[in-house]
């Protein structure tokens, strides 16, 4: 299963950048834009909690389900089950200066039509994307001051 693992240091505290992994409203400032996320219930982030992320994309919404397998604060693991299989797990690590978050996605993909597609062309835009995705959590974070 590949594994595309990502960190970036943010000058805020743990419990700032949880915040902006687990309140809706933050995720959409930071999320690519062509990704949306739902809860599936009570969008509390708690263990068991579910969620839906989706790709808006025209003519077709392709959609991952999701639940949180694990959680702390300043840790969150999504399982996912869909077109990928896998997790997407955040873990932040305190620093003298604020926090170091690790994203992990771990993932394998079923169809092997789906998983020849993906690594043609979305392999690479893809940890592209997480990297603009971490850069974008930061400024957020650092602007919850």
């Amino acid at each position: 299963m590949p594994v595309y693992t990502q960190s970036i240091p943010i000058a805020a505290s743990v419990a700032q950048v949880d915040r902006c992994l687990t309140d809706l409203e933050l995720m959409k400032r930071w999320l690519n834009p062509l990704l949306g996320c739902e809860a599936v219930g009570s969008p509390l982030a708690e263990l068991g909690s579910r969620y839906r992320f989706f790709l808006r994309l025209p003519f077709v919404s392709p959609s991952l389900d999701c639940v949180i397998t694990e959680r702390a604060e300043g840790l969150v693991q999504w399982q996912f089950e869909g077109f990928f299989e896998g997790t997407d797990r955040w873990e932040c690590h305190p620093q003298p200066e604020g926090t170091l978050l690790v994203n992990c996605f771990d993932f394998r993909i079923p169809n092997p039509w789906v998983a020849a597609g993906f690594y043609l062309l979305a392999a690479g835009p893809t940890q592209q994307d997480m990297r603009a995705q971490l850069r974008r959590l930061k400024a957020v974070a650092e602007a919850l001051g």
